[in-house]
């Protein structure tokens, strides 16, 4: 059966994967068979057993938009320089904070800029924070993980 990942946390090793039967089948590390990295989003085969998922592989050709690896230097020249409309977040798939920091971006305009100031202050301090953080640890908090801010 192929499915998508859900969501998947790093630290117990456990996630859930939605079937295309519209099923949610649970699953830990250990059924993931070969090399592949499993993310939030990922397209998966797996097999059904027990009610949980089993076998799983990352499925061949898939093409996934909002996940997978993405590059913490590209995320941080995003924040550095068009941060103030959020892109960064769109680019890591923290949709709902890039829409916040586009709408707070543009009521700055009605506010004497204040907020968009302060927006921008949050870009930067996030892109200094990308450029720091070692590359498993990004992946595994902005990417995989669910921290949305800082």
């Amino acid at each position: 059966m192929q499915g998508t990942v859900l969501s998947y946390n790093e630290g117990d090793g456990t996630g859930i994967i939605s079937g295309e039967d519209g099923s949610r089948y649970p699953f830990s590390r250990s059924d993931v068979q070969g090399d592949s990295k499993i993310a939030r989003a990922s397209k998966v085969d797996f097999i059904v057993a027990d009610g949980s998922a089993k076998e799983i592989y990352k499925a061949v050709g898939s093409i996934e938009s909002f996940s997978g690896e993405k590059n913490k230097i590209v995320a941080a020249l995003l924040a550095l320089f068009l941060g103030s409309l959020g892109i960064h977040k769109f680019y890591l798939g923290r949709m709902k904070q890039g829409v916040i920091m586009v709408v707070v971006f543009f009521l700055g305009f009605i506010l004497l800029g204040i907020p968009s100031l302060i927006i921008g202050i949050i870009a930067f301090v996030e892109a200094i924070i990308y450029l720091l953080k070692p590359e498993d640890e990004f992946q595994r908090l902005y990417v995989d993980g669910d921290k949305g801010w800082f």
